[in-house]
């Protein structure tokens, strides 16, 4: 049932709710976790950034979730991205010899090829991850939601015996 809320959630929250950056700003944080490994150092700043700003939770989630689904894919490119950048620019070799040697900075993990390639590929990613899904909630809102409500599909979805017995069940709780 946690899946169920947790969907309809973000559905309500498309339709509705907080504005479209706050949302947008939650999936392209999302993104940056869901390509890069969590449990880095910049794993933890990221979780601390969309903690202090005002972005959707939900939306970070559900990005995360389908983020993490096709990161493994692009681990061969994130390799190559990383071990170009970590051993072919000269001009960074020392950078990264003496980060590796500071304290703190070995817990980011970037002397690993797939975790340099991949945080590198969710920054790039970032900006147009945040405005295309902002202008995604902006049409959702004004056309494709009204569309997708009156398509044959949602209407079988939405008496289907999973939802009538969640709203019931939430209609309970409350």
């Amino acid at each position: 049932m946690f899946w169920l809320k947790f969907i309809a959630n973000f559905i309500k929250i498309m339709r509705e709710g907080q504005t479209p950056a706050q949302v947008a700003g939650g999936f392209a944080f999302g993104s940056i976790l869901g390509l890069s490994p969590m449990l880095t150092l910049q794993g933890l700043i990221v979780w601390f950034i969309i903690l202090v700003l005002d972005v959707n939770l939900s939306a970070v989630t559900v990005s995360l979730f389908l983020f993490s689904l096709i990161a493994f894919i692009f681990d061969p490119l994130f390799h190559q991205l990383g071990y170009y950048i970590l051993v072919n620019i000269d001009g960074l070799k020392d950078f990264w010899t003496s980060l590796y040697n500071a304290p703190i900075a070995p817990l980011t993990r970037f002397n690993n090829t797939v975790v340099m390639g991949s945080f590198v590929c969710a920054i790039i990613v970032f900006p147009f991850v945040y405005f295309g899904f902002k202008k995604f909630v902006i049409a959702y809102r004004t056309t494709i939601g009204k569309r997708l409500q009156k398509t044959k599909i949602y209407r079988i979805i939405n008496k289907s015996w999973i939802v009538q017995t969640y709203q019931r069940i939430r209609g309970m709780v409350v």
